[in-house]
């Protein structure tokens, strides 16, 4: 079985699967992104599933936990969205996620690790050894996250300036 194929155990037994998000999942992506985030958006989204899905190729990735018995849970758990980029300011090809969410009912459960260990097998199979995202600075829990699945601060530094 491939990465997106595989179905998790986690100490609560085998109840999600780890699949290629679909159109008709796009509701619950606008919905849990929402529900975490506090902003709906659904034009970013629907731009998201045509670049990385319909226009998509093998260097761009869109997954969703799925659970197995959906009576019981949410139908969609959490999602994880990631693509190679290229020589942006020098950086050789690193993956990069660009969106990670979890139910917060569902957490503590082993979705994300699952999410993140899966679109690390992706960047992985296609030959690449390095993986980046942002974290903002006051996203404690997202930051814990990440750095319990070995990230770390790397050698890039984020620049901004407010226009206007």
């Amino acid at each position: 079985m491939t990465p997106s194929q595989h179905s998790d155990t986690t100490p609560d037994g085998d109840w999600f699967t780890i699949r290629q998000v679909t159109h008709a999942d796009l509701p619950d992506v606008v919905n849990l992104d929402a529900r975490v985030t506090g902003m709906q958006k659904q034009d970013y989204w629907d731009d998201i599933y045509v670049r990385f899905v319909e226009r998509g190729n093998d260097k761009r990735f869109f997954l969703v936990a799925q659970a197995n018995d959906a009576a019981d849970n949410p139908a969609l758990l959490g999602f994880v969205v990631g693509e190679v980029r290229a020589w942006e300011f020098g950086s050789a090809p690193c993956g990069w996620i660009t969106g990670i969410s979890v139910d917060p009912d569902s957490r503590l459960h082993a979705v994300g690790e699952c999410l993140f260990r899966s679109i690390s097998e992706k960047f992985e199979a296609i030959g690449i050894t390095t993986m980046r995202t942002m974290v903002g600075r006051s996203n404690h829990l997202l930051m814990a996250f990440f750095r319990s699945e070995g990230m770390m601060a790397g050698p890039y530094l984020q620049l901004e300036k407010e226009l206007g």
